[in-house]
């Protein structure tokens, strides 16, 4: 048989929006075309948006899917691309009225073939064997003389199932569709996988994947192909759109090398993560700017340089809000930053309306704190109420997991927090990377050094520091990493050689913050465990008592 070429389309669609997805579909499929493709594949569940969670069960949005899988391929015949097959992710429903999380050819102006999904995930971000019915058939698509398998996703993931089925197929090529989000080290884990199953099926195996941020999840895309010895023969950038082209070589010909890119270092992967989850959330919901609060510190400066990437700095507005006890350092920083992102700057000192709750309330102590920090979140709310600004928060994961935060201040309120499953370590390390990415492309650095060198404090009394509160920061979140991501208990902690107060300091903290973790806006997930989408810890020890 002749050589084949197909073509892997790495987009980036969004939930709900079939018409949108369905035209992504189809300037893609004009583009393999261009490039000499007689096979396309995209990613799995491409037409719908993924994941879809409820929606697959309403009636109308699985006729609208329908139609949409019907139009797509009579658009596609009209537009003379006929002769092309064109494979996609989209929303099946069996005969019981179950949906399919499932995969269409389409060519020659209608759907020729359909697989649906056999191993359902039900773990972390998943949850799929609620919503969707499982597949049972193999699927084989024949291609210009070529025998094509296709599975989706979770089915290589799965030892036998619908990979051992087609291993006596005789195929040339398997085709995975995959809806896998970004988890840092991950990319690794999956590439091993892909090679074990080509050799299994004997065959080059074509993994193409989602990219984009949906919610908290984010799809990193970083789409390959892998031959049957394991030879790594293509792949695609990450976080971005691609169309990675591969020749298929002549039956029994060696496999041909197709274009190769680096991956990009850890610490860039998991900082684009971030930019994606917030750049997609914004634009998703609507919105196209943000606001935040600009303390001069670490936190802040990390989270306006993500913004600024995500959305250019001219839709970045940074608010200063000063009191009584904000040095002139941090006043100082916050407007460098500001100057060096390009953001829209502003100064709102809050003396005033702090004075006015006082003289109704006449707090004292944390209270009075805290109110300094509340005042500080409804100016960012007002203003954007009146401009129509998405707020954004900039508080880390080791805040989070303390509690160290005050609920409903500039800290925590809003609509998304770019920062929310890194630890505040991961913090510093990120800035530092962010920096050092300035300089080696010939930019300005983003971030004032000051910002990344000096305590944190949250400056709401006189010489405040976030040490007077907590551990130092490396050694919390090494306790944290070990309690929460790797769900040790106390006494394994100590086991390891960690003080004993600082582990039941912690572990109070962590097990009596849960009330606050739930009120927190949602954040790119890019760690094993993420709080919100799959951890819940005790809101208190003491649940028992009171019951």
């Amino acid at each position: 048989m002749p050589a084949l070429r197909i073509a892997l389309a790495q987009v980036n669609p969004c939930v709900g929006d079939i018409a949108g997805n369905a035209a992504l579909v189809r300037d893609h499929a004009h583009a393999a075309a261009a490039a000499g493709a007689a096979l396309v594949v995209f990613p799995e569940m491409v037409i719908t948006g993924y994941p879809i969670e409820d929606l697959a069960l309403r009636a109308s949005f699985q006729r609208a899917a329908a139609r949409a899988v019907d139009t797509l391929a009579s658009d596609l015949e009209a537009d003379g691309l006929g002769d092309l097959t064109v494979m996609v992710g989209t929303l099946g429903v069996a005969q019981s009225g179950r949906p399919f999380n499932q995969a269409a050819a389409l060519r020659g102006g209608q759907v020729i073939a359909h697989y649906n999904k056999h191993h359902l995930p039900n773990y972390g971000v998943f949850d799929e064997r609620r919503i969707f019915a499982s597949g049972e058939d193999p699927c084989v698509v024949e291609v210009g003389g070529r025998r094509i398998g296709v599975v989706i996703c979770e089915d290589i993931w799965v030892d036998g199932g619908p990979v051992e089925q087609v291993a006596s197929a005789n195929l040339d090529l398997l085709a995975v569709l995959n809806g896998s989000p970004f988890e840092e080290g991950k990319g690794r884990v999956r590439t091993d996988l892909a090679r074990r199953r080509a050799s299994e099926v004997g065959a080059p195996l074509a993994y193409v994947n989602l990219w984009g941020g949906q919610d908290d999840l984010v799809f990193d895309g970083h789409s390959f192909i892998v031959g049957a010895d394991g030879a790594w023969l293509a792949n695609a950038p990450g976080f971005d759109d691609a169309l990675l082209v591969w020749d298929l070589p002549e039956a029994d010909a060696p496999a041909t090398q197709g274009e190769v890119v680096d991956f990009a270092s850890d610490d860039q992967q998991v900082y684009l993560a971030c930019v994606t989850g917030l750049r997609d959330y914004v634009l998703k919901n609507g919105f196209s700017s943000v606001i935040l609060g600009l303390s001069g510190g670490i936190d802040s400066a990390l989270t306006a340089a993500i913004a600024a990437d995500a959305l250019g700095g001219a839709n970045v507005v940074g608010v200063s809000m000063p009191s009584s006890f904000s040095s002139e350092h941090s006043k100082d920083d916050a407007a460098d930053l500001a100057k060096r992102i390009g953001a829209d700057y502003r100064v709102e000192p809050i003396a005033a309306i702090v004075d006015a709750f006082q003289g109704q309330l006449a707090l004292e102590g944390v209270a009075e704190e805290n109110l300094q920090a509340r005042v500080r979140g409804v100016i960012l709310m007002g203003i954007s109420n009146r401009e129509g600004h998405l707020v954004i928060a900039p508080g880390n994961k080791s805040e989070l997991a303390t509690g160290y935060a005050t609920i409903y201040d500039a800290g925590s309120i809003g609509g998304y927090a770019p920062l929310k499953d890194l630890d505040k370590t991961r913090v510093w390390d990120l800035a530092r990377w962010r920096n050092a990415y300035a300089t080696t492309h010939g930019e300005v650095e983003p971030i004032p050094v000051n910002s990344i060198e000096k305590p944190p404090s949250a400056e709401l009394r006189p010489g405040q520091v976030d040490q007077d509160s907590l551990p130092p920061y490396d050694l919390l979140d090494e306790v944290l990493d070990a309690y929460v991501e790797h769900a040790e208990g106390r006494a394994e902690l100590l086991a390891r050689g960690f003080d004993e107060a600082v582990v039941d300091r912690v572990l109070q903290l962590v097990d009596r913050a849960e009330w606050k973790r739930r009120q927190y806006p949602p954040g790119p997930k890019v760690t094993a465990l993420a709080f919100g989408r799959d951890r819940r810890l005790p809101i208190t020890s003491r649940w028992r008592e009171l019951s």
